[in-house]
């Protein structure tokens, strides 16, 4: 069976009674914190930026904005809301194709959820469905379309937020085919814009498209419903290796409950250092020696800024946020990355005696440190962030995030709503 197949008919006919009660409580999480990093992002340029064209450029008011009162289309608020709730780069993670899914498709869903009228259930289900999809895209493409150059957030999110859509259209397997056979030439984002507003805006592109596609089909387009992987496909002409384990327990198994969130403010290939360090006891900058960090190869041309002079750079640094956590910065706080941290004496001495080392038995999602002492002493940890972690501390952790960003009362009443899947429209109307 063709991964079109398998995806379309697991978008159209999972019934909700066969979805785990785990997998739909992280979608929650998920949800809790999107919420969360898309606020606090709203008055980032970017984030302002594709807010006022899509609002210059008006049309029926169904969809809300983060940030603003007035309503759009649902394409533009997708394209709006996925810029602005990627702005941060505060938002979670899925190492299994290094893409961000939340991003992509929550936008989207709450968008057509929010047109349609539909429930919380609904939305949230939506949702679950189009972040596995874009999850098992992803890995299905493999390494080599992601190293070539090819942002996942962008390519496999698009298909997962097209699946999220037409879920909520109520289409059926063949109308998902259709979507993805759809966005198969729609679906685009590229790494090289990294470190510009290129990149939110390639989240914002893939919940836009995904919403356009199934809104294109539900009204009866026709498109080459094998396009993702036939031949001048998707697949074959962006990378894709086609791994067939991209399949392997798709709706027996939810890949997406090994999501990672983000704890601290920074890239996250510096998070399992920063957890490793937590687990350490709060040791004297004074009497540190050298302070030695084994991560896998990948992260070394990531975060392994050696002297960085602005915030934006701390957040790629081992040695910066390191140096910032032992001196007791809260790594978790946005304003804690600043030009005058970098620029602090004593972040400069400490960070100097960082030395990053890469050891490619070192998972991706795992670091090893040692922190040797004037006197001798060494300690010693490690951490994966795919290490098994409870619902209830994920859930704690993400409510202590989303209370940092927004304040107690509105992170409380964020999550009250998302816990009692409270309808799309009321959902929305906390984001403004």
């Amino acid at each position: 069976m063709s991964i079109t197949r398998h995806l379309s008919e697991f978008a159209a006919e999972t019934p909700t009674s066969r979805i785990p009660a785990s997998a739909l409580r992280m979608m929650q999480l998920s949800f809790l914190d999107w919420a969360a990093v898309g606020i606090a992002g709203r008055d980032e340029p970017v984030s302002r930026i594709t807010r006022d064209m899509v609002l210059d450029e008006g049309g029926h008011p169904r969809a809300s904005l983060i940030g603003h009162d007035a309503r759009v289309p649902p394409r533009a608020a997708a394209l709006s809301n996925g810029t602005t709730s990627h702005a941060l780069d505060y938002d979670d993670t899925h190492f299994a194709h290094i893409g961000h899914p939340s991003v992509a498709v929550i936008p989207a869903a709450l968008a057509v959820a929010e047109d349609l009228g539909a429930d919380g259930a609904a939305l949230q289900t939506a949702a679950l469905i189009g972040v596995e999809a874009s999850i098992r895209i992803g890995v299905w493409l493999g390494r080599s379309h992601y190293q070539t150059g090819f942002h996942q957030t962008a390519t496999a999110g698009a298909f997962g937020a097209g699946l999220a859509a037409a879920r909520l259209m109520g289409l059926d397997a063949q109308g998902c085919a259709m979507v993805l056979g759809l966005l198969a030439t729609r679906a685009s984002g590229l790494k090289s814009q990294f470190g510009t507003m290129g990149k939110p805006f390639n989240a914002g592109l893939a919940a836009a498209n995904g919403v356009e596609a199934a809104s294109l089909v539900a009204r009866g387009f026709v498109a080459n419903a094998e396009a993702l992987e036939s031949a001048q496909g998707f697949g074959p002409t962006h990378a894709g290796e086609k791994i067939s384990s991209g399949l392997e327990g798709i709706g027996q198994e939810w890949l997406f409950e090994s999501i990672s969130h983000k704890f601290h403010a920074c890239c996250h290939g510096l998070h399992a250092v920063l957890e490793a360090g937590l687990s350490l006891a709060p040791l004297d900058a004074g009497t540190i020696a050298r302070i030695e960090v084994t991560t896998h190869p990948r992260w070394m041309t990531v975060c392994n800024q050696i002297a960085p002079m602005t915030g934006l750079g701390a957040k790629f640094s081992y040695g910066t946020v390191l140096a910032m956590q032992v001196l007791g910065h809260d790594t978790a706080v946005l304003d804690s990355y600043s030009d005058a941290v970098c620029a602090d004496p004593a972040v400069q001495a400490l960070r100097a005696r960082v030395h990053v080392t890469a050891d490619d038995s070192v998972a991706e999602t795992a670091t090893r440190l040692r922190v040797v002492l004037h006197d001798g002493t060494a300690h010693e940890a490690t951490h994966d962030l795919n290490a098994p972690m409870t619902l209830e501390a994920r859930q704690s952790k993400i409510q202590t995030k989303a209370r940092s960003l927004l304040g107690d009362q509105r992170a409380d009443a964020i999550w009250s709503l998302i816990a009692a899947q409270a309808d799309a429209a009321t959902f929305a109307a906390t984001l403004k």
